[in-house]
């Protein structure tokens, strides 16, 4: 990648902030969609699946970060905690809607959705381990897990099949748009299995070339 280029893409002055600021305007579009009933004949529905299709791009964005930096050389770990704690938002939002307004929070009928629709079930366990990830993505939390922190959100990868089996599931009939992000969440699995081969491959690289 020329200079320029990447020195152009480094988004040095994008502040942490304006990342949180512009990932949480979808939601505002969304809600302000439905409040003036431009949602189509069920605003729940779409609204629900709106909010999660945000979630799955704002998981997509947080994993596509370790390969930029690994393949294109841009570094954008400054901004993994945002678009992480972003993705948990949007999940936390579509389980909301779903648990308020489309079942009213009447348990009997979430226990019941939970035990005949299975790719429910794989939602509530890809919000769980978003959860634990989002609680503990904190320099607090790092410090006092030390190397354990690392193999905890290594669970990502857990709640990127579980997310993804929820989104492919939750529709009869798959769309291209459906295809595409599935598409993308098995290239950011397939990198992270293929990943210590190609950071061994450079290592023995560099050790050679300094013989």
């Amino acid at each position: 990648m020329p200079f320029a280029l990447r020195h152009a893409l480094k988004l040095q002055w994008l502040s942490v902030w304006w990342v949180y600021i512009l990932g949480l305007l979808p939601a505002v579009w969304g809600f302000y969609l439905g409040a003036s009933d431009q949602l189509g004949a069920d605003p729940v529905k779409t609204f629900e699946r709106f909010l999660g299709l945000w979630a799955i791009r704002f998981l997509l964005l947080t994993l596509l970060i370790t390969p930029l930096r690994d393949v294109f050389g841009l570094n954008y770990l400054r901004y993994r905690r945002a678009t992480g704690l972003l993705c948990f938002y949007y999940a936390l939002m579509h389980l909301s809607v779903y648990m308020i307004l489309d079942q009213a929070l009447d348990m009997s009928l979430i226990i019941d959705d939970l035990l005949k629709r299975p790719f429910i079930m794989l939602g509530m366990a890809t919000f769980v381990i978003l959860s634990v990830l989002a609680l503990t993505s904190n320099n607090a939390s790092i410090k006092r897990l030390g190397k354990k922190w690392v193999w905890l959100h290594r669970f990502v990868y857990i709640a990127v099949i579980c997310g993804g089996l929820h989104y492919v599931l939750s529709t009869k009939i798959l769309s291209m748009e459906q295809y595409f992000y599935v598409g993308l969440l098995v290239a950011m699995l397939a990198y992270r299995v293929y990943r210590p081969l190609m950071m061994k491959k450079r290592k023995l690289a560099r050790a050679a070339a300094k013989t």
